[in-house]
């Protein structure tokens, strides 16, 4: 996507310096950083302290981890390390072990001096399948939208409500959740989308710098008011994305997810999961008992950070001093509480016979 008029991706190949650069989201939206990854521990500090973020960039990032690895040492030693390293990043987000796995599994069989050309090769294709799958994601959560603004009054806009931030910036290009939003809005179907801030990192503020810079009308809005709008009647579709979704349907996603599609159930809000398929978790079945939860540092509870009146960005803290701070960073959402996923195949029921449908080739 754009920022400024000009084209990104989250992460680059530069060929110059023969080094990938990333855009470091932590300093997201107050200020735009771009970062070169030259070494094993830049590649783990950037997915675990959130340089980037989102499953699949996560995935693609893990990819060319490998391949750095490769470069360095391609045995097999090596190879096998370099996996251990960097699964133990972030444990929730299948895309990693995902990529990682799928790495390993190309690269072992190949003679030892053809891996690190090999490795790099298959982490640029890694990019440009996450490129075209989001891409697809878009084109059929762009079908239900447009459904939907064709019942609508003349004049109104399709209010969409999002969750956390599953746009460009948590894949390669186009993201998830907001690849409908921009088909859509590219189709000149009028859109409005509330941004729920999602505390406690406000990733939210993420997906309203994406919106805006694309010209979306937005707004942002506290992670409490969704079930007040669909009470109201001013939410006709939530639309998340998902770090992890398991074979049977059950969606793993940002924390206070599992608490807008029960206010969608409630109030008859149809809840869309976009769901790519290297998400799916082939071999778990139930989300709850399943599924491990990232619990991150409690410092990101009780501080925030922002900018200053001075226009500084610095961190402050909300609680008071010796309260102890909880921070699980994801929750399940059943599936019985998912109108449908939306995958780079079409549109299926969170259901196992429905992914299996889609996708037979992994059942």
């Amino acid at each position: 996507m754009k920022v400024k008029g000009k084209h990104y991706r989250s992460l680059w190949w530069n060929d110059d310096a023969e080094v990938l650069e990333i855009i470091d989201q932590r300093w997201l939206p107050h200020e735009f950083r771009e970062q070169p990854v030259s070494t094993m521990q830049d590649f783990a500090d950037a997915i675990s302290e959130m340089r980037v973020r989102g499953a699949p960039l996560i995935g693609a990032t893990a990819a060319y981890g490998m391949a750095l690895a490769m470069a360095e040492d391609p045995s097999t030693d090596n190879l096998n390390n370099a996996w251990t390293f960097l699964e133990k990043t972030r444990p929730t987000a299948i895309n990693l072990r995902w990529a990682l796995n799928r790495c390993r599994e190309f690269l072992e069989p190949l003679p030892v001096d053809d891996r690190a050309v090999a490795a790099l090769k298959l982490a640029h294709e890694i990019a440009d399948e996450d490129v075209e799958i989001n891409r697809n994601i878009g084109l059929n959560g762009l079908e239900i939208i447009r459904k939907i603004a064709a019942n609508k009054p003349a004049g109104e806009p399709v209010r969409l409500l999002t969750h956390c931030n599953a746009g460009w910036l948590a894949t390669v290009d186009w993201g998830t959740a907001t690849s409908p939003m921009y088909h859509a809005h590219d189709a000149d179907i009028d859109v409005h989308v509330w941004v729920d801030e999602t505390r406690p990192r406000n990733q939210g503020a993420l997906t309203a710098w994406e919106l805006g810079s694309h010209g979306i009308p937005h707004t942002y809005i506290t992670d409490n008011a969704g079930g007040h709008l669909m009470q109201h009647g001013l939410v006709d579709m939530v639309i998340v994305g998902t770090d992890r979704t398991t074979r049977s349907g059950d969606v793993c996603n940002k924390i206070g997810t599992y608490l807008k599609a029960l206010a969608a159930h409630d109030n008859g809000v149809p809840f869309y999961v976009a769901l790519p398929s290297p998400t799916i978790d082939w071999t778990v079945s139930d989300g709850v008992a399943e599924i491990p939860i990232e619990e991150r540092d409690p410092r990101e509870t009780s501080h925030i950070q922002g900018t200053s009146l001075d226009g500084s960005i610095g961190s402050v803290q909300v609680t008071p001093d010796g309260t102890s701070s909880g921070n699980p960073a994801f929750d399940v959402t059943p599936k019985h509480l998912v109108t449908g996923l939306i995958t780079e195949r079409g549109v299926c029921s969170a259901s196992e016979e429905g992914l299996a449908a889609m996708f037979p080739e992994f059942t």
